[in-house]
């Protein structure tokens, strides 16, 4: 078996979004998710955010579902990293919230929110793999007010094997994380859900059609990562040319401090500075 990427945009969606497969989504927020009561049932939603007032960004979601008491699930899975994304969900969580009701409905309409971010970089310090972030009273410790929840799951820092698991949360985990390095369904996945899941995942059960999408969507993703990468290299090598540039005029030795307080070794300094090794090591003795 050959199975997609479930960290790509298309697979995510076709995985998790998908209406006609509903328990897939279910099974998944129920295992992540401290829900006062379990979801039974939910409708995938249209992942466009339209505002009410003109003029307002408009945002597109990766997977918004309701469920049967009216609670809104936001889920998102974030590549590139992105140190602002906790202010992002935030956004998409408020937006979602006050878009429920208009200026003259009353605010008992209002549902809980859930946000779901799944990250492929690491947001928070920390081991904690997952955390909930939640409203709480600072002096009772209470949390009074429930309707808007943010939780996360950062993938990096997750490095359970196979034989390691035994919670649902983490089995769906590992399928988001590892499914495209795998060539079988590993034997603890025995929830149905999650076979579910990697049979959405199989290559072999999506159209030419399909495959055509899913790969230029990850050839597009790995352009822009090595635009970030040229990017932050043409930056290095100006602040570089602007530190010797300094150093002609202020000392190189300033600039070899700085270069050795980034880690850099001497042969390194050296090609940048023009010095010899020894004249780079006296300084940094």
């Amino acid at each position: 078996m050959k199975f997609v990427d479930p960290k790509n945009d298309v697979a995510f969606k076709k995985i998790f979004g998908d209406s006609h497969k509903t328990e897939i989504l279910i099974s998944f927020l129920n295992s992540i998710l401290e829900l006062p009561s379990p979801i039974a049932s939910l409708t995938i939603a249209s992942p466009n955010q339209v505002p009410r007032i003109e003029g307002l960004k408009e945002t597109v979601l990766d997977v918004k579902a309701i469920d049967a008491n009216g609670r809104e699930f936001i889920v998102e899975m974030q590549v590139e990293g992105n140190e602002l994304f906790g202010k992002r969900a935030l956004y998409y969580a408020a937006k979602s919230y006050v878009g429920q009701i208009k200026k003259a409905e009353h605010y008992s309409n209002l549902n809980p929110v859930y946000f779901v971010g799944i990250l492929d970089f690491n947001l928070f310090d920390g081991k904690n793999y997952t955390t909930r972030h939640i409203i709480i009273n600072q002096q009772s410790g209470a949390q009074d007010l429930q309707d808007i929840e943010l939780n996360f799951i950062e993938l990096k820092k997750f490095e359970k094997e196979a034989s390691e698991l035994t919670s649902v949360m983490d089995k769906w985990i590992y399928f988001i994380k590892n499914a495209e390095e795998l060539k079988i369904i590993p034997a603890v996945m025995t929830e149905p859900e999650i076979k579910e899941a990697f049979e959405s995942a199989d290559q072999h059960n999506w159209s030419a059609d399909d495959m055509e999408v899913y790969d230029y969507w990850s050839a597009k993703k790995g352009d822009e990562i090595c635009q970030l990468i040229t990017a932050e290299r043409k930056g290095l090598a100006i602040g570089m040319t602007k530190g010797i540039e300094k150093g002609k005029a202020e000392g190189l030795e300033e600039v070899v401090v700085n270069c050795i307080k980034q880690g850099m070794d001497n042969d390194t300094i050296s090609n940048i500075t023009g010095l010899s090794i020894e004249e780079v090591e006296s300084i940094r003795i």
